[in-house]
């Protein structure tokens, strides 16, 4: 069952041939992923290309329709606070998801400004930077088609405020084909008396969800064996084999429902994926898994400004997280559409909003409100207050932004933080292999290949596929069968109509530059 929309789109002939030879002498195994967000429909496409009998069961009307995103993070310059670490292992990251959703990405180059009131200094991030210069290198050293993120030498560059003086006098041009052209509305637009030199500018670009969901969503419809059902809540999971002896379970059953008045059903599958976002929790308890984490809502907001004059680079204003001076994030759509996140209690944070697991559930509990306003939308009036605040947020720095008009609408919902380290930035599976279970808790978008490659690893070893080198083919190349037979434009038609339906300005499902 796919999508009504995406019968168009999907291919007239299958492709699980392959998969299915390099399995050959294995019995079918079929996988169930609870959870359609970005990880469970990576997860899905990874084990579907090895011919796997997939199901993913997504409770909303399409895949990834979940928590605000768009910026691929490839290098992890939004967080100082976070180890070098972790930035190089982003970067690795969003070039390797970048290369399996090469249509999702918004090729725009991103600022980032230290205000004067930051405690901070720019010079701090360059060890930093040189050290992603350095990542980024060598990953095109081992594979060429690793080059997404532009020449390695032009990860990142600084720009004096004699430098943005001069391009403040320079003609706007409509479609930026240089550094120093995309700038020219940075500083004509930037509050530069503000701000802490240099500014540093970095090859970190924008992720496109409804773009990332129609690639998804076709890339599943190339496989038979491949079942996704949306608007799908998933009643309970139980073992359909358990040895008591050891406690082992092989198999689970998996009771579903794809509307409350139809009687439930249940598939019986040889492994289980719990990837169901902020209601991970929810899955554990029913398996009997105990963990520590937590959950919280954000929002950002969507707004528009004719006055940018054309296209402009994505703008982050340094801040410490949750004070009233948090970040600032201005994220470009086409058209003079824009997506704000405040780093504060008063826009993207809420004061209530980060809740902890008990020793009761593994599943911590939100506020009501915000679970309603996951699931039925927004009341108006605080939606609009919290739109409004977040254009005078960004407005303190980019004045003329002070025209911009609020849409009625936010990117919002639960993210889940393994753990109990709310700056945690990567993450990604825990497998517990003794009762055919895995969990995926992927606090950016970018972990969810990794993840997947995790479980590969885990079936090679169960016996679930075969351990034939050739079974990663497909994955060690990007030879991604969707991308065969689907062009930039396919995923934008596609895009076009989620964007409409989740009630979204269509120019949000559009790039302003491609890879």
């Amino acid at each position: 069952m796919t999508h009504p929309f995406i019968e168009s789109y999907a291919p007239n002939s299958h492709v699980s041939a392959e998969p299915k030879a390099l399995n050959k002498g294995l019995p079918k195994k079929r996988v169930g992923i609870i959870g359609g967000g970005t990880a469970g429909a990576t997860i899905a496409i990874r084990l579907a290309a090895l011919g796997l009998e997939t199901y993913v069961f997504e409770k909303k009307n399409s895949l990834i329709d979940g928590p605000p995103m768009c910026h691929l993070h490839s290098g992890g310059n939004l967080y100082r606070e976070i180890p070098d670490e972790d930035c190089i292992d982003l970067l690795k990251q969003c070039i390797d998801i970048a290369r399996l959703y090469p249509h999702t990405i918004d090729v725009r180059p991103t600022v980032f400004a230290v205000p004067k009131r930051d405690d901070d200094s720019p010079e701090d991030l360059f060890p930093r930077l040189d050290k992603l210069v350095k990542a980024y290198s060598e990953l095109v050293e081992q594979d060429s088609a690793n080059k997404v993120l532009g020449e390695p030498e032009h990860y990142y560059q600084l720009y004096s405020r004699e430098q943005m003086l001069k391009l403040a006098k320079q003609k706007q041009v409509a479609k930026p084909t240089s550094l120093n052209e995309w700038m020219i509305p940075v500083a004509k637009h930037l509050d530069l008396d503000k701000l802490k030199f240099p500014l540093i500018v970095a090859q970190e670009y924008g992720w496109n969800i409804f773009r990332l969901s129609a690639s998804a969503q076709l890339a599943l419809a190339e496989y038979e064996h491949a079942h996704v059902l949306t608007n799908t809540c998933v009643n309970r999971v139980v073992p359909a084999t358990n040895n008591k002896i050891d406690k082992k379970i092989t198999k689970w059953n998996i009771e579903y429902q794809t509307q409350p008045s139809l009687k439930a059903k249940t598939v019986e599958v040889d492994y289980l994926i719990n990837a169901c976002g902020f209601q991970t929790g929810i899955i554990d308890d029913l398996v009997g898994v105990d963990v520590k984490r937590m959950v919280e809502f954000k929002a950002s907001y969507i707004t528009h400004w004719q006055g940018a004059g054309g296209q402009i680079p994505e703008i982050i204003i340094y801040g410490n997280r949750g004070t009233p001076e948090g970040m600032a994030q201005l994220t470009p759509y086409p058209n003079g559409y824009f997506q704000i996140h405040g780093m504060t209690n008063d826009i993207t944070l809420f004061n209530d909003g980060l809740a902890d697991a008990t020793p009761m559930s593994a599943q911590p509990k939100l506020p009501d409100k915000y679970l309603h306003y996951i699931k039925d939308g927004w009341e108006k009036t605080a939606l609009q207050t919290r739109n409004q605040t977040a254009i005078d947020y960004v407005a303190e720095f980019v004045p003329a932004f002070k025209s911009a008009n609020t849409q009625n609408n936010a990117l919002f919902g639960g993210q889940q933080i393994p753990g109990d380290d709310d700056t945690l930035r990567v993450a990604d599976v825990s497998l517990y292999s003794h009762i055919s279970y895995a969990r995926a808790e992927n606090v950016k978008a970018s972990s969810t290949l990794i993840a997947a490659d995790q479980i590969v690893s885990e079936f090679i070893k169960l016996g679930i596929i075969s351990s034939d080198p050739a079974v990663n083919h497909h994955r060690i190349s990007h030879q991604w069968s969707y991308l065969k037979h689907n062009s930039c434009e396919n995923i934008g038609e596609v895009a076009r109509i989620l964007a409409g339906e989740r009630g979204f300005p269509i120019d949000m499902a559009e790039l302003n530059n491609s890879l």
